[in-house]
């Protein structure tokens, strides 16, 4: 230390840095401690004060500026009494008497109707406008719509399948495409697949045909050998086929049921033989015919109704056993025409030959849930579809010629009530087809209509693109020609001509008798000829 000492009295400073600072701890928390303790005594003695002191609700806000006057003191006292909200806005006039609470009961109402009617199913069918396109004279027993909704395919008793383009059509309502992809064979389902690049077309042959989206051939299914017994060792269908769908989820297999008695499923890409085989039974084990045949949602289960009044369900991967099988879900002998499953894929919808349409609990498989009578149906492919809320179920009815107006009638699931119902036309309503994305109604019809039904707010796309657009004028073919206007005179010297020409040649072989009667005619003609 002596050493640094002498080193700075040589360099002329007194020591290195500053020097640091020292505290005193136990100072310093007695310090803190004294002042908590006289904080905690004042904040005590002004609270004391003030409850036994008179307040305002504001007292604990200090008041800048000059007292307030006693009259608008009192008004002040008398706001904070009514309500602690604050008003916002210019003040009411002073002979106004009303409340606002009524305003806001009546917005309440309001909102409370708007959630009925959200609530009620009805409200939701898009029915104010329609469209009709023209699809020929006879039964229009096919209707299918791709996902997008951007183009519909119908076909029919006539054989034709049309191809109509929403987005491409104008107010003529034309279909861009006509075809017999079957020849002289009846159109009984088509359908897009998942993907809408194909079509499914189920006819009165044997073969399925898949079509792509401009009607050209992709696929034909083989025909099985009529001359063998059992149906499962054929690679195909030996009789007319009666109905056929798309699988939910692959998008290259579908399945064909036909009065071979089997519903087989196939793929796309192999059309040479089918998938797989199921064949319906009935009580005694006896071969039955299929009507109609469907996939569940989810795709797991195959669905078929039979001609002995039967509704049998098998796994899609287990072909032998039926997983469900309803023996009397309508009358033996008709017709089931349509199955189809609910989007939750618990309820299964049937329409019978039989003039019913009945609900059933796949959970629950021996009696319908609900059922509806008196739907009368002559077609072997009148259809069903539920909502896409899958609230109400939808099915057509059939009537004679001339004798009433086909109905288009919507049932509530729950409580199977008839909730509302469309008089189409006066034929017969076959096809109805609900698509979810575009919420419009499809009807196929007896006489060769097929209509939609739309909602300019509820609806989108579809048949609202065509209804806008005006007719196209017809371009009329232009036609240039030139009239040769010829006057007496042109006339007389063309005459003269041909005269001469003729007598000079008739008079140099010698034949006079001709030369004169030539003249002679002129010179009639010319006497004949007006002035």
């Amino acid at each position: 230390m002596s050493g640094d000492g002498d080193i700075a009295s040589v360099m002329g400073f007194s020591g290195f840095g500053k020097k640091a600072r020292t505290f005193d701890l136990d100072a310093i928390f007695e310090q803190t401690r004294r002042t908590a303790i006289e904080r905690s005594q004042h904040v005590q003695q002004k609270g004391e004060s003030s409850s036994d002191s008179d307040s305002d609700s504001d007292s604990n806000s200090e008041t800048i500026g000059p007292p307030l006057p006693p009259q608008h003191k009192a008004h002040q006292d008398d706001d904070d009494d009514d309500d602690d909200d604050e008003l916002v806005g210019p003040p009411l006039p002073p002979g106004y008497t009303g409340n606002t609470a009524h305003s806001d009961e009546d917005d309440d109402d309001e909102g409370d109707a708007q959630d009925e009617d959200d609530d009620n199913p009805v409200k939701k069918i898009p029915d104010t406008h329609e469209i009709t396109l023209q699809h020929g004279t006879k039964t229009v027993s096919a209707l299918g719509l791709d996902p997008s909704g951007a183009r519909l395919v119908t076909g029919g008793y006539d054989f034709d399948v049309r191809f109509w383009d929403f987005a491409g059509m104008d107010q003529a309502l034309q279909a861009f495409r006509s075809l017999q992809p079957c020849e002289c064979h009846q159109i009984k389902s088509l359908q897009y697949s998942i993907t809408g690049d194909v079509i499914l077309v189920i006819s009165g042959n044997s073969q399925a045909k898949v079509l792509d989206r401009d009607g050209f051939n992709v696929m034909e299914c083989v025909k099985g050998d009529q001359y063998i017994v059992d149906m499962a060792n054929t690679k195909g269908h030996t009789a007319m086929l009666n109905s056929g769908c798309w699988h939910p989820k692959i998008k290259e297999e579908f399945m064909t049921c036909s009065n071979d008695g089997t519903v087989r499923t196939w793929d796309l890409n192999s059309e040479k033989k089918h998938k797989s085989v199921f064949k319906p039974r009935s009580f005694q084990g006896k071969k039955v015919i299929p009507t109609c045949c469907t996939y569940s949602r989810d795709g797991k289960l195959i669905a078929a109704g039979c001609q002995d009044g039967t509704i049998q369900i098998w796994d899609r991967n287990l072909s032998v056993h039926t997983k469900f099988h309803c023996r009397q879900a309508h009358t033996p002998g008709s017709d089931t025409s349509c199955v189809t499953f609910s989007y939750d894929g618990m309820t299964l919808a049937s329409r019978g030959g039989d003039d019913t349409l009945k609900t059933w609990d796949i959970r629950n498989f021996k009696k319908p849930v609900n059922m509806a009578a008196g739907l009368t149906n002559y077609f072997s492919v009148t259809d069903c579809c539920f909502s896409p809320d899958d609230k109400l179920l939808v099915t057509g009815t059939s009537v004679k010629k001339d004798e009433g107006n086909g109905k288009l009638v919507f049932f509530d699931r729950a409580s199977f009530q008839r909730v509302y119902e469309i008089e189409v036309t006066n034929a017969s309503v076959v096809r109805c087809l609900w698509h979810p994305k575009l919420n419009q109604i499809m009807v196929g019809t007896g006489n060769g209509l097929a209509k939609v039904y739309y909602d300019p707010v509820k609806s989108h796309r579809g048949a609202k693109l065509c209804v806008v657009k005006s007719k196209r004028k017809e371009k009329q073919a232009e036609m240039l020609t030139q009239d040769y206007i010829i006057t007496r005179k042109s006339f007389h010297t063309l005459n003269v001509l041909n005269v001469t020409y003729f007598s000079w040649i008739n008079w140099k072989t010698n034949d006079q008798s001709a030369s004169l009667l030539i003249f002679s005619r002129y010179m009639i003609s010319q006497c004949l000829l007006p002035q």
